[in-house]
């Protein structure tokens, strides 16, 4: 048997799943809870085999994609992974709006890891919001996003549909991290979250295919301007920006080399090449937040960088960073450049690390919450016990696991009501979650 991720069918025994849903928002009659689109895909292999091994055994649910085929081998080595529960049907579906009409309303929720999103994601997207469908995905593509909540998420909200969109590694350590800050902060000072701040503490992770083309598609099929809006920090926030505050701000020594120094989470913080990304989704969660009885704070502002040991190294990699965004945002660069990188750097899509090599991956993120006085803080840690793929795996099944099987009325996305809404709408009930799952999130004293 091929060597698996995932080695512990008898994990799912161990958690709790007796709450039961009283979902008013879909149909209980629903023939599936759970469809996952595109099984067959790198990251969709992996969510398989969580969903297999992790959620309920009595959990009714489906692979779904064009290749029947290929979808049966998945069933196959899902087989082989746990024998001893009911495995997925099969169904066929093209990216066609009547095929996918008659296939979300199968189903409470759809997982899909169909990407680059920008080329194949609306379509199911919109399928969803329109049919009362739940629906989560894994895309790290906000100006995607940024489109889609301006075509579907009033849909959404009348259908009783929640959308969450970036619910993979893109972008729930971040948005958890800035949930849980801010969360503790109100609850340990009686105030509001002004400032929460991220980093990147150590990993070891590979990279997908699919995650890389991304980068390189979205300079090809967004103009610069397009970019630069939905790319605004708070481009995605239901809520006005008028009053928040601006990035933090370091020694002049620092600031000279466009670093930072935050004494709470150790070492130099350099550019992340994802903080622009989790930026948009964590503001997104402000704004939401901000109607409720738990808002993070009128001012409020996340921040999110990467640890590096010193001054230089940190220097180093903000160089190289900003020279490769540069030369893809050069359309004659980026067409010179970019087909050596598609053959020579990064694997082709449906493809990434192999299982061998991610026994050992990690992501380990630190955080600091930061009240309006300036003084009173709170941090936080995010330990993630795989690399960025499996991690993906947990985070939508952990997902999954609160819109089906949790308390979804207790949760902001409850109170909503629907909508394109985040991961940190799940609340309480999804840190609880990932930390059943492994994903460890923790408050320091």
């Amino acid at each position: 048997m091929a060597s698996h991720l995932f080695l512990k069918p008898h994990l799912a025994a161990q958690y709790s799943f007796q709450s039961k849903t009283v979902d008013t928002m879909v149909q209980e009659t629903r023939q599936y809870e759970l469809i996952l689109l595109g099984a067959t895909g790198y990251t969709g292999k992996l969510v398989a085999e969580w969903v297999s091994t992790h959620l309920p055994e009595d959990l009714k649910w489906a692979i779904a994609g064009r290749n029947a085929k290929k979808l049966q081998g998945v069933v196959d080595e899902l087989t082989k992974l746990n024998p001893n529960r009911k495995q997925p049907d099969v169904e066929t579906c093209e990216l066609e709006k009547d095929q996918l009409d008659t296939l979300v309303k199968k189903t409470k929720l759809v997982i899909t890891t169909v990407g680059p999103f920008m080329f194949y994601g609306e379509p199911v997207l919109a399928a969803c919001a329109s049919n009362g469908t739940h629906y989560l995905d894994c895309t790290g593509e906000v100006p995607w996003i940024y489109d889609m909540i301006a075509k579907y998420d009033a849909l959404a909200k009348k259908n009783h549909s929640i959308i969450i969109p970036e619910c993979g590694l893109d972008s729930v350590p971040a948005d958890i991290m800035a949930y849980v800050l801010a969360r503790e902060v109100r609850k340990r000072y009686n105030a509001a979250c002004e400032r929460a701040i991220m980093t990147l503490y150590k990993f070891k992770s590979g990279i997908s295919g699919g995650t890389a083309l991304t980068m390189i598609e979205l300079m090809n099929n967004y103009s610069l301007s397009h970019l630069a809006k939905s790319m605004h920090p708070y481009s995605l926030s239901p809520v006005k920006a008028d009053n928040v505050v601006g990035p933090p701000t370091g020694s002049l020594l620092y600031r000279l080399f466009g670093l930072l120094s935050v004494p709470e989470l150790g070492g130099v913080q350099t550019t992340y090449l994802m903080a622009g990304v989790d930026e948009c989704i964590t503001h997104r969660s402000w704004g939401l937040y901000q109607s409720s009885s738990n808002p993070y704070g009128p001012r409020f502002r996340f921040n999110e960088y990467m640890r590096t040991r010193n001054i230089l190294t940190g220097f180093t990699f903000k160089l190289a960073l900003g020279l490769a965004g540069l030369f893809l945002a050069i359309p004659p660069t980026r067409w010179l450049i970019a087909p050596l990188v598609k053959k020579f750097v990064i694997p082709s899509p449906g493809q990434g690390p192999t299982r061998e090599s991610m026994k050992d991956d990690f992501m380990s993120y630190r955080g600091v919450g930061i009240a309006e006085d300036g003084k009173s803080k709170v941090t936080a840690k995010v330990d993630v016990g795989h690399g960025g793929y499996a991690a993906t795996a947990v985070t939508l099944s952990a997902a999954a696991h609160v819109i089906l099987r949790g308390r979804i009325e207790d949760t902001e996305a409850g109170r909503l009501g629907g909508g394109i809404l985040t991961p940190a709408t799940l609340g309480d009930q999804y840190v609880q979650t990932l930390n059943d799952f492994g994903m460890k999130v923790s408050v320091n004293n």
